[in-house]
């Protein structure tokens, strides 16, 4: 029965490769000194990736109903991590980061272990997959200006702004993805999203620097409720953000972490919010 199953998948791939335009050289992808070819890209996807993204790239793979939250759909062509503003296609650079970083907290894992060649040809099938690349252009990226100083000040300022922006409602008080809205909330495919959990994570989904960091204030993270911040706060206001929320990642060692609990207020935030046990969160303070 499991040859005549294989023997169907193997058939049913053969005629989508069959039937799947070939795409000229503007579906190529560039990165640095990278050139990625759709051709290439077709194998690779069609031996790591179609059984969560599905043969059309729609993310409707046969692993698909048992992922949660589902595959990323390539039609649509919604993608969260860019360094280009929202709305806007990300680069060629961001989707191979993207394949090489994994996403934490999915099923996406990190393809790390292809060559560079490999996954700059997966960028260039993966644009084949959506009319978008046909009519519109990649976004600019966005501007990082150099990171300011980390310090209390910078840091009691990025707590206010957590406050005032509401970022609260949420991730929650003590950033645990638990805020009064966390359960309500659901991404562009109408599934049920949990907002970042700081307290248990040493990366975010879009990195694990900073400037990572940052790029999510400004750019949002589009087809899912975090929004981008750019017309909202200033540059040395998202850095203040960041150094915050740092603080919240009470197992994770930083800077902003060591400056913060050398403050009393700090200290005694620190203590009361970090838990023991599981790495979740749930054992006993």
């Amino acid at each position: 029965m499991r040859v005549i199953t294989n023997t169907v998948k193997c058939t049913l791939i053969l005629g989508i490769l069959l039937v799947l335009p070939i795409l000229a050289s503007a579906q190529e992808s560039h990165i640095g000194k990278l050139s990625g070819h759709p051709g290439a890209g077709r194998e690779l996807y069609f031996r790591y990736c179609w059984g969560c993204h599905g043969f059309r790239g729609d993310g409707n793979g046969e692993n698909a109903p048992y992922l949660n939250p589902t595959p990323r759909n390539f039609v649509a062509a919604t993608f969260k991590c860019r360094s280009t503003v929202t709305g806007t296609l990300p680069t060629d650079q961001d989707l191979y980061n993207s394949i090489g970083r994994g996403f934490n907290t999915t099923n996406m894992p990190s393809w790390i272990e292809l060559t560079d060649q490999n996954r700059a040809d997966l960028v260039a099938f993966i644009k084949t997959f959506s009319p978008r690349w046909k009519t519109e252009k990649a976004g600019v990226p966005i501007t990082v200006p150099p990171e300011t100083k980390v310090s209390v000040e910078s840091i009691k300022h990025g707590q206010e702004l957590f406050q005032k922006l509401e970022c609260w409602k949420c991730h929650g008080q003590e950033g645990r993805g638990d805020g009064p809205s966390a359960s309500t909330l659901t991404d562009s495919n109408d599934q049920p999203i949990r907002p970042y959990n700081f307290a248990v994570g040493s990366r975010f989904k879009c990195g694990a620097t900073n400037e990572d960091v940052y790029k999510i204030f400004i750019t949002g993270v589009d087809g899912t409720p975090m929004p981008s911040f750019a017309d909202v706060i200033k540059p040395d206001e998202a850095w203040d953000l960041v150094h915050y929320l740092r603080t919240l990642q009470v197992t994770r060692k930083s800077p902003e972490l060591a400056i913060w609990q050398s403050t009393e207020e700090g200290a005694k935030i620190v203590a009361s919010t970090r838990s023991s046990g599981t790495p979740t969160g749930s054992g006993v303070r």
